[in-house]
């Protein structure tokens, strides 16, 4: 697939079937500059992940409406997207970063707060998020030079976020 060519993914998919001949050790043969920005990326992405599930999990309430729903969906998509960086950064032989503990402490304060402020904060907080994560796919997909496979992951990870935006657009504008 050329650079800036898109794939077309079905968004009712939340969770993805994995199958076990789709796991392999990886980076043999790749220098120690395309590892190094292989990490980075991988860390980034699941940190970031890590605080949007955790986000989703503190907007929900026990309220049986159709946002709590749509967010319980929406939480359950993002925890999906954890497992796929997670089960690279091994695959590379990495380790997830120390430091993920910081980005679930975020999602819960803007999660939370988020919820506090009522369901009109809840959607604009979840499309300024999922903005900012579209944004970081589309430069990690540009950036780095990545096995297809891990490609595709990733950008059916980034077209779920741009169903996330419409989604919380949709309830937006529905009031």
């Amino acid at each position: 697939m050329k650079q800036g060519e898109s794939r077309s993914y079905d968004l009712s998919v939340i969770r993805p079937e994995m199958r076990a001949q789709e796991f392999g050790f990886r980076g043999q043969g790749m220098t120690a500059k395309h590892l190094r920005s292989i990490k980075k990326a991988l860390h980034l992405l699941h940190t970031l992940e890590t605080m949007a599930a955790t986000l989703y999990r503190f907007q929900i309430s026990t309220d049986p409406s159709e946002l709590n729903l749509q967010l319980v969906i929406a939480m359950c998509n993002e925890m999906t997207h954890i497992q796929d960086f997670q089960v690279k950064i091994y695959e590379y032989g990495l380790r997830p970063s120390k430091l993920r503990w910081a980005f679930w402490m975020v999602g819960l304060v803007i999660g939370f707060g988020s919820r506090l402020l009522g369901p009109r904060s809840i959607l604009k907080t979840a499309v300024w998020v999922e903005r900012k994560a579209v944004r970081h796919y589309a430069e990690l997909l540009e950036g780095i030079e990545w096995e297809e496979d891990v490609q595709r992951i990733i950008e059916k990870d980034r077209s779920d976020e741009e169903g996330h935006i419409r989604r919380w657009q949709r309830l937006l504008e529905a009031g």
